[in-house]
């Protein structure tokens, strides 16, 4: 399980601002490659999602 949080909050009327936590970041102190590659890989998708909205 990786923490993936998605936060989606309106900063001012009608604007709406989205961010997620960086899944590699929060999995740094684990000593697990095959779960860092994985994290680096949704960090990528998570990222691509927003940039895209």
């Amino acid at each position: 399980m990786l923490p993936c949080n998605v936060i989606v909050q309106e900063k001012v009327a009608g604007q709406v601002e989205v961010s997620a936590v960086d899944p590699a970041a929060s999995m740094q102190a684990i000593e697990n490659s095959t779960l860092n590659e994985i994290a680096l890989e949704i960090r990528a998708r998570l990222q691509k999602v927003i940039e895209a909205l």
